[in-house]
């Protein structure tokens, strides 16, 4: 059955704590207000949150982000997809790559990923040191190094100036960004539970990198990231990475996700990283210091309502995503 945002949350809590950040009634909150609808569907203990997208005449595609369906929720998704004019559903298991597959329900694996299916993921568990250990030698250079040449963290509220900061490092590094209502709309609904933390880093006053870090259950994610040209020098996001994996495992977090690198095998990524810097290239070779554990996304898959229309989507809107 449908069930309210009240009722989503209760169920989270009561039955599944550690449910990734973008099943939570606050993320489907999120994305209502630009572009998407959500519709939270429950069947004993199971249950799962479904995000409508409007396209032309009245259709629409969904998308179940960072979610394991049980057997006893399709008939339920298939009609509430039926009622949306649903083209497909597209479905990112919240499942790493080798994991036991999904191979009924007539899902076909997708060409398309919405979330970066790769990523590097930090084991929190442990003491700060042995945290520490974990990481390559520069990059704990690098932490210490901010400390002693005077730069500070602490939490921010100031959106608009991290809006800022995060066009200049978007033009700069060739990233889209989102709008200042959307980060703003976002630290409205997760901060106040404690749910997410927006951290600068600055040096006497002036503010040199800030970072928003999400959490839900037992997992942090590094959602959103930015820096200014000044005082490079000085090492600022290396304390600030640090200081969010603090935060995150003082909430009882035991990994925090670095949330995208190249879609590549290590190998590859390793002999590539120094001469790279397209893409989420750029970011690889900052990421890979703090000693996370190289994953893939089990692939996303599609299930199909209407062929023809799924096949022009693919052919015409689908590959500009």
């Amino acid at each position: 059955m449908i069930v309210s945002l009240s009722d989503w949350n209760r169920f989270i809590l009561s039955h599944h704590p550690n449910a990734h950040l973008l099943q939570t009634g606050e993320w489907g909150e999120l994305k209502r207000g630009f572009g998407w609808e959500p519709v939270r569907v429950v069947s004993g203990d199971n249950g799962v949150q479904i995000l409508f997208r409007k396209l032309p005449l009245g259709f629409t595609i969904g998308y179940i982000p960072k979610a394991n369906v049980a057997a006893s929720l399709w008939n339920e998704i298939d009609s509430v997809c039926k009622q949306n004019r649903a083209i497909f559903l597209k479905l990112e298991p919240d499942q790493w790559e080798g994991t036991q597959p999904i191979t009924n329900y007539q899902l076909l694996l997708s060409p398309h990923n919405i979330q970066p299916p790769r990523t590097l993921i930090v084991d929190l568990r442990g003491s700060e040191e042995e945290i520490l250990a974990r990481m390559k030698q520069k990059t704990r250079y690098n932490i210490r190094l901010a400390e002693k040449k005077g730069v500070t963290v602490r939490a921010w509220d100031d959106l608009a100036a991290f809006h800022k900061m995060m066009l200049l490092t978007g033009g700069r590094d060739g990233f889209g960004v989102h709008s200042l209502e959307y980060y703003r709309r976002a630290y409205e609904l997760l901060h106040p539970k404690d749910m997410c933390e927006l951290l600068v880093a600055e040096y006497e006053g002036k503010p040199l990198a800030a970072l928003f870090v999400a959490r839900h259950g037992n997992r942090a994610c590094y959602l959103y990231g930015a820096s200014t040209d000044e005082e490079r020098n000085r090492m600022p996001t290396y304390l600030l990475q640090w200081e969010a994996m603090k935060w995150a495992k003082a909430r009882g977090c035991e990994e925090y996700d670095l949330w995208g690198v190249p879609d590549e095998d290590e190998a590859t990524l390793e002999a590539n990283f120094e001469s790279r810097r397209d893409g989420l290239w750029g970011v690889y070779r900052f990421k890979r210091g703090f000693g996370g554990q190289l994953k893939r996304a089990a692939q996303a898959m599609d299930r199909v309502y209407n062929p023809l229309l799924y096949w022009a989507y693919l052919r015409f809107i689908g590959n500009r995503e």
